[in-house]
């Protein structure tokens, strides 16, 4: 098996950067919710040093891009937050957590709009190498930010979904969903590929539309 070197570290930096907006926009809305926990722990950035999980930012997206899995994901170290510090203690972990996949959703757009520019400039197919370079890149944080925004909104804990679900839960399935929370990665592994076979085209169809919207392809 064949390995390009470049093509693997090229789209690991692109995950590295998705996954420090995700966890910096979590302490950002955090702090703006009254709790600066996050901010004072230095959570507050985009130096993945401060944001680096060993296995879910190196090891497991490393070897799925050496695999060559048809889908790249990973994560970083939970932001803290102190719920006694919020404004609202039942509405803010909903904003905490909405701000992780929102930056994401901004971000995937962000780059689409750099990749409409830059086919504006030179094309589909540049002929210039450093445009064709900036495209790659582009293309890479797109499909990483929309797969980080899609996998973060499945509703079981530890991820970001199972705070909005919770928000609207009564008490009662607010403990139920707290009873499943040893469990949720396993639940979250096992539908996350029919959910993201699902919503991951239809994202994608909309950016890609957005993208060659009045160019010839």
């Amino acid at each position: 098996m064949n390995i390009d070197i470049g093509f693997v570290l090229l789209q690991y930096f692109c995950l590295l950067f998705s996954l420090c907006i995700h966890e910096a926009a979590h302490a950002a809305m955090a702090n703006y919710c009254g709790d600066p926990t996050a901010r004072l722990m230095g959570r507050l950035t985009l130096n993945p040093v401060k944001h680096a999980d060993p296995l879910g930012t190196v090891i497991l997206p490393l070897f799925m891009m050496l695999t060559s899995v048809p889908y790249l994901f990973g994560w970083a170290k939970p932001v803290p937050f102190n719920p006694r510090n919020l404004n609202n203690m039942r509405r803010d972990p909903m904003l905490i957590a909405l701000a992780g996949p929102g930056s994401n959703l901004l971000a995937a757009f962000a780059c689409a709009l750099i990749l409409r520019i830059l086919i504006s400039i030179f094309g589909l197919q540049p002929d210039v190498q450093i445009a064709e370079i900036l495209m790659m890149i582009a293309i890479y944080l797109i499909m990483i930010n929309l797969l980080l925004l899609l996998f973060n909104l499945i509703p079981v804990p530890p991820l970001d979904g199972h705070h909005v679900l919770e928000y609207f839960l009564p008490p009662g399935g607010q403990r139920v969903l707290a009873q499943i929370g040893p469990f949720g990665i396993l639940i979250a592994i096992l539908v996350a590929r029919p959910w993201l076979s699902f919503a991951m085209p239809k994202l994608q169809y909309a950016l890609l539309w957005f993208v060659t919207w009045g160019q010839e392809v």
